[in-house]
């Protein structure tokens, strides 16, 4: 074996370690888990102690891709049918009109404050959608539970709306790179929103459905369930991918319906494999990302970065959020906190790569600002979930809490 893939492999799995080591340093100071993963990147990267020069925008898009594949195909395992028929309403619109409008309020906010109008909505889309890990492993952390509604909700909202925020960056990306107008804007949408959406759901439940029922009907050794489940839901995803549709909802639905026709035994053994791996996809997700991002190139950025961080955590969100479950019957302590538990995480500067990869005219400063707003959120949003939570009076009493499914896994999205 040539001695630098020997290092390499020796380097990444020392930071991996390092990583998880010091992991429980988050829950103490309440902080979010992956704001930590990220530091250690950073602390990696070229302007940290590693120095570690990386610039390979492309590699990292390629491995986030089926880290962003595995987390989403574990979330869907870890939601319940359960929870989706309690809030499938509410859930639905956050993350399809939800997403549309925090991208649409964003857009047009960095519009008026003299950006180009495709580039804006382009920056509003990818930072459209909520981080389900980060919200529910503070949560889980500092052991809060939530009544009601509230938490499936979220749970639900959060697993879907990460295709919503793809197809619209995808799309607006292609827009961008072609210099199209308004006209361009609103034929790319409608025309390429039935392909991405319609073909990425019925190839989820498709394959949720042939999965469960050879998962359940397959002998297998012990072990090997949580390797069939893998490939079969990367395949899925790249067939789905290459006919033109959203492999991320494919693999998210085909999650939720595999894990629902399937019994205790290999129901246990899939939570176990794919929990650990959806942990060592977003480890890894964000470690790189880390080391990618240069943080003496981010000040030049940081006051765009605030304004469009102000804008989104205090406008676009709770704007969002309020028109949506308009329709619905939740008071309005329950929608003020689902509008604050709109965390941002990795999936937000995974997308920011793809303009930046592309021919277009967005350059890496548009990354660093999506990095920046992803900072923000992660420290104003994430260390007072939880105190917001015992301000609202929306805490579940223990016993309650205890006996809540949707409570049970903190990393389901």
């Amino acid at each position: 074996m040539d001695l630098s893939v020997e290092l390499a492999v020796l380097l990444a799995a020392t930071v991996v370690l390092a990583s998880v080591l010091i992991s429980p340093l988050a829950t103490r100071l309440g902080a979010p888990i992956l704001l930590l993963f990220l530091g250690v990147g950073m602390l990696v990267g070229q302007d940290g102690p590693g120095g570690f020069a990386f610039d390979d925008f492309e590699l990292v898009y390629d491995i986030g891709s089926i880290a962003l594949a595995v987390i989403l195909f574990a979330g869907g395992l870890g939601t319940r049918l359960t929870d989706i028929r309690v809030c499938w309403g509410p859930a639905l619109l956050l993350a399809t009109l939800g997403v549309a409008i925090t991208a649409g309020v964003v857009g047009l906010a960095v519009w008026a404050a003299g950006m180009a109008l495709a580039v804006a909505l382009l920056l509003g889309a990818v930072i459209g959608s909520t981080d389900a890990a980060a919200t529910f492993l503070l949560l889980q952390g500092r052991g809060i539970r939530l009544r009601g509604r509230v938490m499936e909700t979220i749970v639900v909202e959060s697993g879907l709306n990460d295709p919503m925020a793809i197809f619209l960056t995808l799309t607006l990306v292609t827009i961008v790179d072609a210099g199209g107008g308004t006209d361009t804007l609103s034929r790319a949408l409608v025309g390429s929103f039935a392909q991405q959406i319609g073909i990425g759901a019925a190839a989820g439940l498709l394959g949720g459905l042939l999965l469960g029922w050879i998962v359940q009907r397959l002998e297998l050794a012990r072990g090997l369930y949580g390797v069939l489940a893998l490939a079969a839901a990367l395949a899925l995803f790249e067939g789905t991918q290459l006919a033109g549709g959203s492999g991320y909802l494919a693999v998210y639905l085909c999650g939720v319906l595999t894990m629902h026709r399937l019994d205790g035994r290999r129901r246990d053994e899939l939570d176990i494999t794919h929990g650990s791996l959806a942990w060592l996809s977003q480890i890894l997700m964000f470690l790189l990302l880390g080391i990618l991002v240069t943080p003496s190139e981010l000040a030049a950025e940081t006051l765009a970065a605030a304004g469009v961080a102000a804008v989104l955590i205090f406008v676009a969100r709770p704007v969002a959020v309020g028109l949506c479950l308009l329709p619905f019957r939740y008071t309005l302590k329950e929608r003020l906190f689902i509008a604050w538990v709109g965390l941002r995480g990795a999936v937000p500067i995974f997308l920011a790569i793809i303009p930046v990869l592309s021919p277009g005219p967005v350059a890496t400063d548009f990354f660093n600002i999506v990095f920046l707003v992803v900072i923000a959120s992660l420290v104003l949003q994430g260390w007072t979930i939880p105190w917001l939570a015992r301000r609202l009076d929306l805490e579940a009493p223990p016993d309650l809490a205890a006996g809540t499914p949707a409570n049970a896994d903190p990393l389901r999205p």
